[in-house]
């Protein structure tokens, strides 16, 4: 346990300081502005402070624990904790974010219930992904979609409402199922709830519940990463939403389901996600040539650089399926990375449109001598997005190659057929981002607009963009500075994995004759079994 409760201040301080905002007077739009802002860094100051003085990397269990029982009818704990799966993602939101609220300095309507739906944003967020209780992950999860659906209805372009209400009904949907994972799991075998992830770490299922209750998840978290065909709501709301709003959907809110996934799916029904994880490979496969040449297809520009993180998403869920220290380490990276290039993309996406007005591509073009600094600024981070040598996404997509290559649970033609899918969707993301670039930055379409006003970005679009391109460039230097976050928890999840395939429970011996007889979950689940308990399962 904590010696001090440097957590509940981190989740709780940014919805109890924004809470404050009411009592500012209507019009002090840029004293709230101010406020947030301040907010916000501090928020990011503090926690950079705790990890760096009460954090061991080299320590994969669980550190900065809290835990307060809440409500004693349901043993209902507020419990927080923190280990490398969750460090790098809650420094990504703090990031984020502060940047977010910088982006939003040109909102001026109502910007007080705005200021505040994206501070309650942040504590939902970090809330998350620092919960060690399940139904206490599920509130935080649930507190964050008010907020966005609030700031696209409100803040939104012409079909907000239409947006809202499809986002609203995707990820509301989809919690249904997660609250129906979290009761099912918690009240499994016991007379008393149990929530604790710890405890459900080492609970062992019947093979059919543990396949209901990883679909259940694995439902919530495809609409919330998004993974094909539950995708379509992402487009809709990042084509409508302000610019500040989509920088905290693409670069935190997908990354929550991705990062659910490893926590729930992998580390506590890791038998079901041995069954599952060949389907995830081939839908992650699938997703990625789906959605670059779905993207290729897209007029509108913020569309086509959503489709282009649904593209990218899938190198996630194929690092997650690879079940290895490369595949998944890679993942991880990934979230970080495109965290970082997706929210620079939606910001220079809504910079530009508050310029020339245009939200189409075919009627964009000569921007490039008329901005040139947006044009710099959005080369770059398309080179970043297509996965350019010395950039993070580089690194991101060739560890999870690297992932795949050495997986023991798949074939070597599996194998070949996943890389070369993989190397198509590469070749694929610089068809549509260059295609992008051409469309928006040459030729001569825009000389001919009348009473056009061009102004090109201005010193404080300049410092947001810095501040995501540095981290890009310098993880895709030196990587082991995320790396070294996360790789002894992977280490730790794989192994439990294995573990927890190999329990002697009659339910798991009697799993191991349900699936097919040479099929490669089998071969792989019973080579991982023998090799740690020494016991010839074939």
């Amino acid at each position: 346990m904590s010696d001090f409760y440097w957590l509940t201040i981190i989740v709780v301080l940014p919805i109890s300081a924004g809470s404050l905002i009411a009592l500012f007077p209507h019009r002090g739009n840029k004293v709230v502005r101010w406020y947030t802002i301040c907010i916000c860094l501090f928020e990011l100051l503090l926690t950079t402070y705790v990890f760096c003085y009460h954090f061991k990397l080299d320590d994969p269990l669980i550190q900065l624990e809290e835990d307060f029982n809440w409500i004693n009818l349901f043993d209902f704990h507020w419990r927080l904790g923190i280990d490398g799966l969750s460090i790098g993602p809650i420094l990504l939101t703090g990031f984020i974010t502060t940047l977010a609220t910088s982006a939003a300095w040109p909102v001026t309507r109502n910007s007080r219930l705005f200021h505040f739906l994206m501070l309650a944003m942040y504590s939902g967020q970090i809330g998350s992904f620092s919960s060690r209780d399940l139904l206490l992950f599920f509130i935080m999860w649930e507190l964050e979609l008010i907020p966005v659906y609030l700031l696209l209805s409100m803040w939104g372009g012409k079909k907000r409402l239409y947006s809202a209400t499809k986002f609203i009904l995707y990820t509301a949907g989809g919690s249904i199922f997660l609250l129906m994972g979290v009761l099912g799991m918690g009240l499994y075998g016991s007379n008393e709830p149990t929530l604790n992830f710890e405890t459900l770490a080492n609970q062992s299922y019947p093979v059919a519940l543990e396949i209901i209750f990883y679909l259940g998840f694995l439902i919530a978290y495809a609409v919330k990463s998004p993974i094909i065909p539950l995708h379509t709501w992402s487009p809709d709301t990042h084509g409508e939403a302000h610019y500040s709003t989509c920088m905290l959907l693409a670069g935190i809110l997908l990354k929550m389901g991705a990062y659910g996934l490893v926590r729930v799916n992998m580390e506590l029904l890791p038998h079901a996600h041995s069954i599952f994880s060949p389907w995830l490979m081939i839908v992650g496969t699938i997703q990625i040539i789906y959605a670059a040449l779905t993207s290729l297809g897209q007029r509108n520009l913020k569309k086509r650089i959503a489709y282009s993180s649904v593209s990218h998403m899938g190198f996630i869920i194929i690092g997650i399926s690879s079940i290895t220290d490369a595949g998944l380490n890679g993942a991880i990276l990934q979230i970080i990375s495109h965290g970082f290039i997706g929210a620079a993309l939606f910001f220079l996406a809504g910079t530009s449109y508050d310029r020339i007005r245009l939200r189409y591509l075919n009627e964009m073009g000569g921007i490039a001598i008329l901005m040139p600094r947006i044009f710099t600024m959005f080369s770059s981070f398309s080179m970043a997005s297509l996965a350019l040598p010395g950039m993070s996404g580089f690194v991101a997509e060739f560890v999870i190659f690297l992932g795949i290559i050495t997986s023991p649970k798949y074939l070597v033609m599996s194998k070949i057929l996943i890389t070369f899918v993989m190397a198509i969707g590469m070749i694929l993301t610089p068809i549509y981002s260059l295609s992008m670039s051409r469309q928006m930055f040459y030729g001569y379409r825009l000389f001919n607009v009348p009473k056009s006003h061009f102004v090109d970005s201005g010193p404080r679009e300049i410092f947001i963009l810095m501040c995501i391109l540095l981290p890009i460039i310098g993880i895709g230097i030196y990587p082991d500075f995320v790396l070294s976050l996360s790789v002894d928890k992977v280490e730790t999840i794989l192994s439990n994995y294995f573990h927890g395939e190999c329990r002697h429970s009659d339910s798991n011996r009697d799993a191991l004759a349900l699936l097919p007889k040479n099929s490669v979950s089998t071969d792989f689940t019973m080579a991982a079994c023998s090799k740690i308990d020494g016991i010839n399962y074939r």
